[in-house]
């Protein structure tokens, strides 16, 4: 909803939350770059949109409300039709016990939207005034079953499921069958929060299947027979060579769902039954999150934050692919990202678009590799570098070079831990005293399911469970269990698990947690919601310099680091379990060697 400059004002005043001053430079900045107050407001992160809508229904007195999509009946739903909610973004959400419709809109200034709608549902209406994103969530319940579109429109294509059927132009038209087909996978996958989307040929049946929470997930199996329309399909949607089905391709393109926008990776890949194309989703709405919100706590999140304000040197995010590390270094550096400094980096690919950041993407065939790509880096006079990936000892030599040089580098690596990195450094024939003089912290870490809070169960482990978890994360004496018990306490204190009582006292395990597998409401998967991190940080502490310089190996280098306060990736999971974060099982099967 548009709100005029005069009346953003009054409510930047009323609310408190911008001095006269601040509002004077806003709207001299707006007069420069001709746009409204409103944009300002929110861009200059004075006020987000939801505050401000909410500042607006209080100072015209029409009232707030913020939908629960999976609260609204469909009957109540479906008395305005889904054409004219959509024109008019408008969600009826609610009859109340005297027969009055409850009404949310975007803009309940638009009269000719109101006479309208209240012809097609009648004038016994309240309106309410909701967020935009708010309700463009909510018609997405007029969508009903997406599965089940699915299965209907797949179902006219079922007859002779085993041959292969030529491929012609109005197959894979924008509204034939496989076109709708495509659309629909795709949103079924955007709204079951999948981060993958698998399409692979089978012998019999093309098998569809999701990474929801980084497992994958087997939604549906289509007739072999709309194999190749459907590949053709996602090819032209990502600009590759249709007629081209020997070798892999390598594409991209951009969908909206619900009012927001997402960006897909394709791969497609020449198998034995056919070509298997994988997507990946990134939802290029997302903005960054804190350090905190990630599951960064304690020892870990005081170096990282200590790391990246330093004015130059090397800080590493390790892990394999699909642990995360890209979304850790998108936050780090929209933290940073201020005018005062320029950003660079250099990307295969480019997954996060950040405003105000210089991001380049590589393309090995234009000779633009990451060495290539950092070295014209450097003619930018940037203060931060970020390095997709190291590869090779010519990009290592040069990031470190960059790092001596004044520069704040970011990188990733693929070691199994934060200390395997440092020998790893070493094998690409980076000398130690420039590691040692360099490196300011390594990061490793992995992704786990989150319980759903709502659902989890708490039980108390067996004599046998404590035996076993005594040796799978060595807490063999009363000493290291002391030390468990003193990181759960500072979790609690900062926060992990903020609702819940200790699950440890001096002694050992009182309480542990576990999912409920019949959980697949609300988002959830068999008990499970969202993900987090678990993160070991290792800071390069003098003791560790001196490894460095002595070519320790990594086992030596996760010792002293241990000794000198790491929390290690295994114990930081443990500590999750204990403030029912996650489940045991869960930190073993993403963290055990």
């Amino acid at each position: 909803m548009r709100i005029s400059d005069a009346i953003i004002e009054k409510l930047l005043t009323r609310s408190g939350v911008a001095t006269p001053e601040q509002i004077k430079a806003l709207k001299e900045e707006g007069v420069h770059s001709r746009r409204p107050l409103q944009d300002m407001a929110i861009e200059g992160e004075i006020i987000n949109n939801k505050q401000l809508i909410q500042a607006f229904a209080d100072y015209t007195q029409i009232p707030f409300v913020e939908l629960d999509p999976g609260n609204i009946p469909s009957d109540v739903l479906n008395r305005i039709p889904e054409r004219i909610a959509r024109q008019y973004n408008a969600v009826l959400f609610k009859v109340g016990d005297d027969g009055v419709q409850q009404l949310a809109m975007e803009d309940p200034d638009d009269i000719q939207a109101v006479n309208f709608i209240q012809k097609e549902i009648g004038v016994n209406t309240r309106i309410y005034i909701a967020t935009s994103e708010n309700i463009l969530s909510a018609l997405e319940n007029y969508r009903g079953d997406v599965n089940q579109e699915l299965n209907e429109v797949i179902d006219i294509q079922r007859e002779d499921t085993t041959s292969e059927q030529a491929v012609n132009e109005q197959d894979i038209a924008e509204d034939s069958p496989i076109a709708q087909t495509v659309n629909l996978l795709l949103e079924y996958a955007i709204r079951s929060h999948a981060s993958d989307v698998h399409i692979e040929p089978r012998e019999e049946y093309v098998q569809i299947r999701y990474r929801i929470d980084g497992v994958l997930k087997e939604v549906n199996r289509l007739p072999r027979n709309v194999l190749g329309a459907l590949v053709s399909r996602i090819k032209i949607m990502s600009n590759l060579k249709i007629d081209e089905r020997r070798v892999p391709q390598d594409g991209r393109f951009k969908l909206k769902v619900a009012g927001k926008q997402y960006a897909l990776r394709v791969s497609s890949l020449p198998v034995a039954d056919g070509e298997k194309i994988a997507m990946r989703i990134l939802d290029e709405s997302d903005q960054a999150v804190t350090l905190e919100s990630l599951g960064y706590w304690g020892r870990s999140l005081e170096i990282m934050k200590l790391a990246i304000t330093e004015p130059n040197g090397m800080v590493l995010v390790t892990g394999p692919t699909g642990s995360g590390k890209s979304t850790s270094l998108f936050s780090v550096l929209s933290i940073l990202n201020t005018p005062s400094v320029n950003i660079s980096t250099i990307e295969d690919p480019v997954e996060y678009r950040i405003p105000g950041v210089n991001q380049t993407q590589t393309n090995e065939k234009a000779g633009m590799t990451f060495a290539n790509g950092l070295r014209a880096l450097l003619r930018q006079d940037p203060n931060i570098i970020m390095i997709g990936e190291i590869r090779d000892g010519e990009t290592a030599d040069l990031g470190v070079q960059s790092a001596l040089t004044g520069h704040l580098v970011f990188s990733t690596l693929h070691t199994n831990n934060a200390a395997t990195c440092l020998p790893r450094l070493l094998d690409m024939g980076i000398e130690p005293f420039l590691i040692a003089s360099t490196v300011r912290a390594i990061v490793g870490q992995r992704l786990i399911r989150q319980l759903h809070k709502t659902t989890r169960q708490s039980y108390t482990p067996t004599a046998e469970e404590k035996e076993a978890l005594a040796r799978v994360f060595n807490l063999g004496t009363d000493q290291n269990f002391s030390v468990i018990h003193e990181l759960e306490k500072r979790a609690l204190a900062e926060g992990v698990g903020a609702d819940l009582p200790l699950s440890t006292d001096e002694n050992g395990i009182l309480t542990l947690w576990r999912a409920d597998p019949n959980d697949n409401d609300d988002d959830a998967h068999n008990g499970y919601k969202g993900r987090t991190g678990i993160y070991e940080v290792l800071a390069n502490t003098q003791s560790i310099q001196k490894l460095i310089m002595g070519n320790a190996t990594s086992s030596q280098i996760q010792a002293q680091a241990i000794a000198d306060g790491m929390v290690s990736m295994q114990t930081d999971g443990l500590i999750k379990a204990l403030r029912g974060e996650t489940t045991i099982e869960e930190v073993l099967r993403v963290s055990k060697d």
